[in-house]
């Protein structure tokens, strides 16, 4: 896959990032977003520098993801066994005479 890369400014520092062709527009959003995090941490009184405030940025980031990432595996479960009683009502219905044991 072709690779190309960008400038991008986060917390008033120039990075020139490798991307992959036709990602362009998603890594200057996510650079976008890491930098605008950074700037609102560095305004808290708790962080003395913009390291620091880049560390709490990527902790943020890195909580929701793992938050994120959770709950779609929950979903997922849930979807799963929905399928799976989905896919019984369906047997049971199709099947009638598996229901009549006497």
């Amino acid at each position: 896959m072709a690779k190309n890369t960008l400038d991008v400014t986060i917390a008033a520092r120039k990075l020139r990032i490798a991307c992959p062709k036709g990602q362009e527009s998603a890594l200057l959003s996510a650079a976008t977003e890491v930098n605008n995090r950074a700037e609102l941490m560095g305004k808290s009184s708790a962080v003395t520098s913009s390291e620091q405030a880049m560390i709490m940025a990527a902790l943020n980031l890195a909580h929701e993801l793992a938050t994120v990432k959770a709950k779609l595996a929950q979903e997922k479960l849930e979807n799963k066994n929905k399928i799976k009683l989905l896919q019984s009502s369906f047997e049971q219905a199709l099947n009638p005479s598996n229901n009549k044991r006497a």
